[in-house]
């Protein structure tokens, strides 16, 4: 047996996604579409076309055409005002924090690897409780690089303190989380949801239903 720093090394990796993976997002989304939607005095139909509208792209780009289809000045201020409320919204996904936790009591290195701005991240992070369970987390708003880029993945496995051994990756997105942390030479978990595996993907590892299946799967891991 190797001395404990090396012993740490080796030990077992996942890194997550957080939106729609660890947190809700779509559910909380749509709770702002609403809110949104009233405080502006949006007209019929607006918060269908926002919940449409926001599954797409960066959130720069889509506060930009929110502005320019509903007459709405200063984007990036509905941008920062978005940033600010969309932690206080989301919630863990069921069971979530607690099988993070029982990742962590059972030896792994649990990471967090998510495109979007820090502010927002975190928040989401600090607001449901998952930032205190976590070894390490990256965003690509500070990072400089988006997912499926592999070395958004290799930097979240650096920061949670990982040199190698047996490491996962866990999300719902079957491009920027598959592809992406299969590039980066990780074990890669689809949570689907139901939804049927896109044609001309190569396979992730394993496909659950939830995120909470998911943590199950790798607690049964042998050792």
């Amino acid at each position: 047996m190797g001395p404990p720093q090396a012993r740490r090394c080796l030990l077992r990796l996942v890194l997550f996604d957080l939106d729609d993976t660890l947190v809700d997002l779509a559910g909380a989304f749509r709770r702002w579409a609403v809110e949104f939607a009233a405080a502006h005095g949006l007209p019929g139909g607006a918060v269908p076309w926002l919940v449409d509208a926001g599954r797409r792209g960066p959130k720069d780009r889509f506060f930009a055409a929110v502005g320019a289809r509903f007459g709405l000045a200063a984007p990036g201020e509905l941008w920062a005002a978005y940033r600010a409320r969309m932690p206080e919204l989301v919630v863990p996904r069921p069971g979530v924090v607690e099988g993070v936790a029982a990742l962590r009591s059972a030896g792994w290195l649990v990471g967090v690897v998510t495109n979007g701005q820090v502010d927002n991240q975190v928040g989401k992070l600090r607001g449901t409780g998952l930032l205190d369970l976590l070894d390490g987390w990256c965003a690509s708003g500070e990072a400089g690089v988006r997912k499926p880029d592999p070395s958004l993945f290799r930097l979240a496995a650096r920061r949670c303190g990982w040199r190698g051994g047996v490491g996962w990756v866990v999300g719902d997105d079957p491009v920027l989380d598959v592809v992406g942390g299969r590039a980066a030479g990780l074990r890669t978990c689809w949570v689907g949801a139901g939804r049927p595996w896109p044609g001309g993907l190569a396979e992730p590892d394993r496909v659950v239903e939830d995120t909470h299946l998911a943590i199950s799967g790798l607690l049964a891991e042998p050792v």
